[in-house]
């Protein structure tokens, strides 16, 4: 058995999931409400070698919920999320939560988000529209208001920090924990007229990318030698002919 060999491997193939995550970061991070994703890294000790023998494990994702930077667009069909919630939506993969806030009112009166999905109130039932009723004002409790009639109130929902997220699209996710909804309106809230961009900070990741690389670069080349190394022992071994 050759563990080198394999703990080299196991780095390869950790550093190779860092890699495409990043570049997944960075090809979103002009998406709205995008949230980046990092790869938490362990150690794996090998219980079948007579020495202790560390290896990397593929490396567990996890999404990072950070904030980002709030853009006013002057558009009253966009809305940011203020403080620690999210909107819900109503997708095939059942209810997803996200921060991108782009909306858009259907033929039919329904507010969907930019990607096509309902968009829900508290109680997580889409919300009704008269697409021909003039502009809608949005309060700060998510309350739409549309020609001096209240249609109902947009859904702001809290996500346990402990709660795993999947990602479902670009922007939204789904955890593994019921989301709650949000009733403290000093803590959250909703500005209407205003988009949140993506927590990727490109030129972060651009550094990150660099060194992934070169250390992806580094164990590729350890690799190499010891595959060298094995050889030449089969040859120094082998009986000559």
């Amino acid at each position: 058995m050759q563990p080198a060999l394999y703990v080299t491997l196991s780095s390869q193939m950790s550093l190779q999931r860092r890699l495409e995550t990043i570049a997944n970061n960075v090809a979103n991070s002009s998406t709205p409400g995008f949230r980046r994703e990092e790869i938490k890294f362990e150690t794996l000790l090998s219980q079948s070698s007579t020495e202790p023998v560390a290896f990397a494990s593929d490396g567990a994702s996890f999404i990072k919920r950070d904030a980002a930077q709030v853009t006013p667009t002057g558009n009253p069909l966009d809305m940011a999320v203020q403080g620690d919630a999210w909107f819900a939506i109503q997708t095939p993969a059942g209810t997803a939560y996200t921060r991108d806030g782009r909306m858009q009112i259907t033929a039919e009166g329904e507010l969907h988000s930019i990607a096509g999905y309902p968009i829900l109130d508290v109680g997580g039932a889409p919300l009704q529209i008269n697409p021909n009723g003039g502009p809608i004002t949005i309060g700060n409790d998510g309350m739409v208001t549309q020609d001096n009639n209240q249609l109902g109130a947009v859904g702001l929902f809290t996500i346990d920090p402990k709660a795993k997220l999947s990602r479902f699209d670009n922007s939204a996710v789904i955890p593994d924990l019921a989301a709650i909804p949000a009733l403290d309106f000093n803590r959250v809230g909703v500005t209407q007229g205003h988009i949140e961009g993506s927590n990727v900070n490109p030129m972060w990741e651009m550094s990150q990318l660099i060194m992934a690389s070169r250390h992806y670069d580094m164990v590729s080349n350890a690799m190499n030698q010891s595959d060298d190394t094995m050889r030449e022992a089969i040859k120094s071994l082998s009986p000559t002919s």
